[in-house]
């Protein structure tokens, strides 16, 4: 659906592509559609994808559970090695700034859904929190919050070690 396919993208007149994505990602609670404007550019044995990514997702609060509306707006900038980068790979490579390149091994397109997918997933934050002055603990302590599997627990009583 999504794939850009390498014999269209050597084939085009200055080895360029732009793509235009503008729906759903299906993986996330999307409240608008995600849209992306992305130019392909073959380089030779490397492709570049650089572009710009917005809209907006649902995602969970971490500290009271409630959903919140997360904008996305950053840029997508991903270079892929349209073969082998290396025929085995050495236990340790030490990678320096801009060396993350994605290894196509051969393929002979790019999916653009799952540049996409990845590159939201990797511009989330780690601690979803829905606001500055979010106060978790009182919507934890709500009673209608309350599991009655953990009842078992309320009339437990410790008893001191004799010493």
């Amino acid at each position: 659906m999504y794939k850009v396919s390498l014999d269209e993208l050597e084939n085009s007149g200055d080895k360029t592509l732009k793509v235009t994505f503008d729906e759903d990602i299906k993986e996330f609670n999307c409240v608008t559609p995600i849209h992306a404007d992305i130019t392909l550019k073959s380089l030779g044995e490397f492709i570049e994808a650089k572009g710009r990514l917005t809209g907006v997702v649902k995602l969970e609060c971490d500290r009271c559970l409630k959903e919140f509306d997360y904008n996305l707006d950053f840029d997508i900038d991903e270079l892929y090695a349209k073969n082998k980068l290396l025929d085995e790979y050495a236990q340790e490579l030490e990678l320096k700034d801009g060396q993350f390149v994605t290894d196509l091994e051969g393929a002979d397109e790019i999916d653009i859904y799952d540049l996409l997918y990845q590159s939201v997933i990797l511009n989330l934050p780690n601690k979803k929190v829905c606001g500055i002055n979010c106060n978790g603990d009182n919507f934890l302590k709500e009673e209608n919050l309350s599991d009655p599997r953990l009842d078992v627990f309320k009339n437990i009583q410790i008893k001191p070690k004799n010493k």
